[in-house]
């Protein structure tokens, strides 16, 4: 079956950097698109950020273009999300997700098929 791992979670201080992982395993997909969302306490999960499998079309949410950069790595079946210049506001869990066949536009939680168990990442100031 699917599974989706994520890791890189973690404390870091405002203006500070992580990079979270997304190891995939189950299926090849190669036609699917992997997303990044998060959600803080109290709050809707919101999109992130989110990539075909192959590298292409990346697309983020307005609050992280500039900061935050997806990337995909085939050859080690893990999806990354770089994220710069942190901010207490970007305090969330964060999930990976993949969806089959979206479009390059897509950003509906509900479109996404897959997900995992999330990563904690707490930006102090």
């Amino acid at each position: 079956q699917v599974q989706l791992v994520e890791s890189g979670g973690g404390l870091v201080q405002a203006g500070g950097s992580l990079r979270l992982s997304c190891a995939a395993s189950g299926r090849s997909f190669g036609n699917y698109r992997m997303g990044w969302f998060r959600q803080a306490p109290g709050k809707e999960r919101e999109f992130v950020a989110a990539i075909y499998w192959s590298g292409s079309s990346p697309n983020y949410v307005d609050s992280v273009k500039g900061r935050f950069s997806i990337s995909s790595e085939n050859a080690k079946n893990t999806v990354y999300l770089q994220m710069n210049s942190l901010k207490p506001e970007d305090t969330a869990v964060y999930y990976c997700a993949a969806g089959w066949r979206m479009s390059a536009t897509a950003i509906a939680a509900r479109d996404y098929a897959y997900w995992g168990q999330g990563t904690q990442v707490t930006v102090s100031s």
